[in-house]
């Protein structure tokens, strides 16, 4: 092989590592932005499934209002964007049902999009 070749082999690897660390980089920007929100919609989703079994275990039992405040304040350490008045409780016979729509923004500074997330739960036995 002539020298010339060689050189445009070297550059070729260049390119090549150059690509490769901009889409890692880009994977690594992005999981960034977006598994934090996804663990903390399970740890949400862990806290609805855990008051909605034990919400009318204690003494006294707790509200409606107390269920939903317990919530609220869950997903206001979350971070998780909900409103209070979203928070959906019904209580009816013993039977507890916890509900709750929010969505989350998410920027990737060249691509903007929002994530839904629906967490519910009851305390109805299997």
């Amino acid at each position: 092989m002539s020298q010339a070749s060689h050189v445009g082999q070297r550059g070729g690897s260049k390119l090549n590592f150059l690509l490769t660390v901009i889409v890692l980089g880009g994977l690594g920007f992005t999981a960034v932005k977006i598994v934090p929100v996804y663990f903390a919609s399970y740890q949400l989703q862990d806290s609805i499934e855990t008051e909605s079994r034990f919400a009318l275990t204690g003494y006294p039992k707790k509200s409606v209002e107390d269920i939903r405040d317990d919530i609220f304040k869950k997903a206001q350490d979350l971070g998780i964007p909900a409103k209070r008045e979203d928070i959906r409780v019904n209580v009816t016979n013993g039977a507890v049902e916890i509900g709750l729509d929010y969505s989350v923004p998410i920027d990737l500074k060249v691509y903007q999009f929002t994530l839904q997330f629906h967490p519910h739960a009851d305390n109805h036995s299997i």
